[in-house]
């Protein structure tokens, strides 16, 4: 099974400082087309801002998004994966959280981000695969088979 180094893009993580405002980080993520940024204090990972954050604790409260720090609404309680973990038990941990989105890190620093929609493409891809041999092993027709006169 795939491990989350083999998929992950290395450096493909977009960073705001945490005293950035929302209208910046709404900027950075609009520049990259992604849907979260990682929140960081020197290099060290303490949060993440979302477009879900943005929605529902900026727009919804009525905040100022060019006033308004990303350290304040930011989500602070993380869920991040080790990148020798499996693809397949970072799905999971992503559906028990409800997140779309998961910081990988190799020993305490954060080198990638993940979506869902990247770790669904590998399964898509492995089941491709499965679905394959299984039509080989199906349809094909042994060689002492194929080889044999019909009556």
């Amino acid at each position: 099974m795939k491990k989350l180094r083999e998929i992950m893009r290395e450096g493909f993580l977009f960073a705001v400082r945490r005293n950035a405002t929302v209208a910046e980080a709404a900027r950075t993520m609009t520049e990259k087309n992604v849907g979260i940024v990682a929140v960081l204090d020197a290099d060290r990972l303490i949060g993440v801002f979302s477009e879900r954050d943005a929605v529902r604790r900026v727009i919804d409260k009525g905040l100022d998004p060019d006033v308004t720090t990303v350290e304040e609404v930011m989500t602070r309680n993380l869920v991040i994966a080790d990148e020798n973990e499996d693809y397949h038990t970072a799905m999971r941990t992503m559906d028990q959280a409800n997140i779309r989105h998961l910081p990988v890190v190799r020993d305490t620093q954060v080198v990638s981000m993940l979506s869902i929609r990247d770790l669904m493409r590998v399964d898509m891809e492995r089941m491709g695969e499965e679905l394959r041999f299984l039509q080989e092993y199906l349809y094909t027709v042994p060689p002492d088979l194929a080889e044999r006169p019909r009556s």
